[in-house]
């Protein structure tokens, strides 16, 4: 049997920018990408901590430590400059190996730098 566990989480991200007229998705430093084993266009849950906003796209590879989490499109409706977002993406595991898991987190402060990372 497979079952949906975390994979990669960036907490606490600031949004750096939103652009209405993109296409959509969410642009992520690539180098925040790398970290946390993020691909370009795989599906991500948010999650806005300023006002509770969840919501899916995929992610798309910014500028390398640009430090930039940007709305794109539709998405750009879903929080402010300077919100907080947590930024998840899941993968089908065995169930046999679930309890050695380890997802590839990192917790980020001021200006979107790394204050903690865990499983990488």
């Amino acid at each position: 049997m497979q079952i949906h566990l975390l994979k990669s989480k960036i907490h606490r991200a600031h949004v750096t920018g939103a652009s209405l007229d993109y296409e959509g998705s969410i642009t992520i430093d690539v180098a925040l990408m790398e970290k946390t084993g993020l691909l370009p266009f795989e599906r991500v849950l948010c999650s806005n901590l300023a006002n509770g906003n969840r919501f899916e796209t995929y992610a798309i590879p910014g500028d390398r430590d640009s430090k930039a989490i940007v709305l794109n499109g539709a998405t750009a409706h879903m929080g402010r400059i300077g919100d907080r977002l947590t930024i998840m993406s899941y993968t089908m595991i065995e169930d046999s190996v679930a309890n050695g898991w380890q997802p590839r987190v990192v917790v980020l402060g001021d200006r979107n730098t790394i204050i903690d990372e865990r499983g990488i």
